[in-house]
């Protein structure tokens, strides 16, 4: 029999496990059952400390041990992680601190993870960055499972699928002089295929960008058709430049033979939406 006090205590517990997951369902980022809010940590100004909020939506009770790794960005946006950076990249391992190193969290349990800036105040102005990693722990043998017996001449392997996620977390010290511009721009549509876009996102200055893709379809009579949008866009510190592909849309009644698209890149809504930078591309002479 649960009591009044402690079924209350409960209520409260899931009207806060749904509630984050509403806040977090549209802007995290997830790996397998963990949604993770923000989606990346970025200290400047007088920002001294973050919160992360963290919720299990899946049905088992998972460990996630917690650390800091380094990566690196390709030209094509795919990660690797390193152990030196690269010349122009600074780590930013050795300047901030997170607590607890692991979390366990139940079925629709939600826990937060604390981030603090340390011996930030002889920081040469600049962008510094590491990623803080997430790994669930994997079981070594589901509940209730009891060994199975067998021929102890026999080699057997047992293969466990180990998920993690990591979001960077950025210092940025004194004035951003990054400026983002769009080249290289070349729409492909080939008979049988889907409409796709590939662009070039170049990067100058002293930090890192990041924002939303939009592309809209602009007809001849002026029509403007929202086709194409990619959330979360980064170009990383040292890269100077990023190819990016992008799906379009090929179920709206465009005519892709025709008109112009409009490649936006843009901050995202929880800051004060800005344009970084923005191009266009005639179709007439470039439908392939």
């Amino acid at each position: 029999m649960i009591t009044y006090t402690r079924a209350k205590k409960y209520q409260h517990k899931y009207l806060f496990f749904f509630a984050l997951l509403a806040l977090i369902s549209l802007q995290s980022k997830a790996q397998g059952d963990l949604l993770i809010y923000p989606k990346r940590v970025v200290f400047e100004g007088a920002k001294r400390s973050y919160t992360l909020n963290l919720a299990n939506s899946g049905r088992d009770t998972v460990r996630y041990l917690i650390s800091v790794v380094q990566v690196r960005m390709s030209a094509h946006g795919a990660f690797e992680n390193i152990t030196q950076p690269d010349p122009g990249q600074n780590f930013a391992i050795k300047y901030f601190r997170f607590f607890p190193r692991s979390i366990i969290l139940a079925p629709n349990e939600a826990q937060s993870v604390k981030i603090q800036l340390v011996n930030t105040s002889e920081l040469a102005p600049g962008e510094y960055r590491s990623h803080i990693y997430f790994r669930a722990e994997p079981d070594k043998r589901p509940l209730g499972e009891e060994a199975i017996a067998g021929d102890s001449t026999s080699i057997s392997v047992n293969l466990v699928a180990v998920f993690g996620i990591s979001i960077p977390v950025i210092i940025r010290i004194g004035e951003s002089t990054t400026n983002v511009n769009l080249t290289d721009a070349e729409f492909e549509l080939k008979e049988g295929s889907i409409p796709s876009l590939k662009i070039t996102f170049n990067r100058s200055g002293n930090m890192s960008a990041y924002g939303d893709v939009a592309v809209d379809h602009i007809s001849e009579q002026g029509k403007i058709t929202r086709v194409g949008m990619a959330k979360g866009m980064a170009l990383y510190t040292p890269n100077l430049f990023r190819h990016f592909k992008l799906t379009l849309d090929n179920n709206m009644g465009v005519d892709y033979h025709q008109g112009k698209l409009r490649i936006t890149y843009t901050t995202q809504a929880d800051a004060k939406s800005a344009k970084i930078a923005g191009t266009e591309l005639e179709l007439n002479n470039n439908s392939k």
